[in-house]
């Protein structure tokens, strides 16, 4: 099976010019193509051990969500908004799972009476609140227990256990309080979940993290005398942002954890493992295409001025997240028009009135002129939704799905 960044070749470029001319600027363009040469990939390596759940918050867009539906095997959601979401696209309630460390009874009520397939519990007053919901509609709702283990290793880009943090429960209370949770009559208890590191392009992280997530589901199911329906082992697979940056080597990650996956699945013969996943599968499989709008000359910098920013795409600007900024990968759709565009370093700014608004800092580049169009790779996950869209009150930036060459604009936010 071929790597997905050997697949992904040479962006694009007339797809990223046509979706700007039919359709306009600032866009997003998704690739199901490449979602599909990133799942067989993920398949390949991982599927001998684990079923494929995708993280509706990293790219809740309706179209693909919908394309997804026969191609993954379960969704996870992250409030009432996504579980409405992800019913629009066609999704059975009874494939969806629902994480987040705040949930409310407005958003539990119609979801667990919808036929939620598992609650994600992330604390004991989560649990006696949706216990409570789940007795009044007559129902046992079956619930994963998320768990926060004492130490994450290093290599992740964020670290969601091993310090105080709002998610799960901290693996030094669960003695004390999965007891409590197992006791609630309308609650039934079918596995435990781990999601406590993301952005890892470490195979030897990876596998560190995930022997800590075998050795805690051991330890608690004994202890509770569980057998599981369902453990979920939060992934944490990185993607290549940055220049310099590599793929992730999946088949690194197999050889060293496999013959310990083997075990583990030993040991839980009638257990689902789970990865629980999202900007692994699109990320890389999306551009963020923009416009030159202006170019000026400033204390010896050279500037391009574009029709969107970090109000269209906070995550580039280095403003979601990053501790120290750093470029995203970007190149000038028509490359350099055969030595035509001397490449040189220029900075990359957005169209608000804020010194943030920042694309790119000294991008070595063909020359920027009026007009061009800019893509910036890796922007399938945490696009739109993830920015501030009507910070200055600038164009929506547009959706479109790119299927086997064809567009269509899927555009979801800016139209009420």
């Amino acid at each position: 099976m071929a790597d997905p960044a050997a697949t992904q070749g040479a962006a694009p470029d007339r797809l990223l010019a046509e979706a700007a001319g039919r359709f306009g600027t600032p866009a997003y363009v998704y690739s199901t193509d490449l979602v599909e040469a990133r799942l067989a990939h993920l398949r390949a390596h991982l599927g001998r051990w684990f079923a494929i759940s995708f993280a509706v918050k990293s790219n809740p867009n309706p179209a693909l969500l919908s394309w997804m539906r026969d191609r993954l095997d379960h969704l996870d959601i992250s409030s009432g908004g996504e579980f409405g979401l992800a019913m629009q696209a066609g999704w059975e309630a009874g494939r969806i799972s629902f994480t987040g460390p705040a949930k409310q009874a407005a958003e539990l009520r119609p979801a667990i009476a919808g036929g939620l397939g598992e609650l994600v519990l992330e604390s004991l007053r989560e649990a006696e609140l949706a216990d409570a919901i789940a007795g009044e509609l007559g129902l046992v709702q079956p619930v994963l227990v998320r768990i926060a283990p004492a130490r994450v290793p290093k290599g992740f880009g964020d670290q969601m256990a091993g310090r105080p943090s709002p998610f799960g429960v901290d693996v030094e209370d669960a003695a004390e309080i999965l007891p409590r949770i197992a006791a609630l009559p309308h609650l039934r208890i079918i596995g435990l979940h781990i999601y406590s590191g993301t952005q890892c392009l470490r195979p030897e992280a990876i596998c560190e993290n995930w022997r800590i997530f075998m050795q805690v589901f051991s330890e608690i199911c004994e202890a509770l005398a569980l057998t599981p329906q369902k453990l979920v082992f939060g992934a944490g697979l990185g993607i290549p942002y940055h220049p310099g940056d590599s793929e992730l080597d999946l088949a690194a990650i197999a050889a060293g954890i496999g013959p310990e996956l083997d075990a583990f699945a030993g040991r839980f013969p009638a257990t689902r493992l789970e990865l629980e996943l999202g900007r692994y599968l699109v990320g890389p499989a999306g551009w963020f295409v923009t416009r030159v709008v202006s170019v000026k000359q400033s204390r010896g910098t050279r500037i391009a001025i574009c029709d969107g920013g970090l109000n269209a795409n906070l995550a580039a600007s280095g403003n979601f997240g990053m501790v120290l900024r750093r470029n995203y990968v970007m190149h000038r759709v028509g490359g350099d028009e055969d030595g035509a565009r001397p490449e040189q370093k220029q900075d990359i700014s957005g169209p608000l009135c804020t010194s943030i608004d920042k694309l790119g800092g000294g991008v070595a580049l063909p020359r920027l002129e009026v007009g061009d169009l800019l893509a910036i790779h890796a922007c399938g996950a945490y696009g739109p939704t993830a920015s501030p869209i009507h910070f200055i009150s600038h164009p929506v930036p547009r959706e479109l799905l790119a299927t086997g060459g064809q567009l269509r604009d899927v555009s979801r936010l800016g139209k009420d």
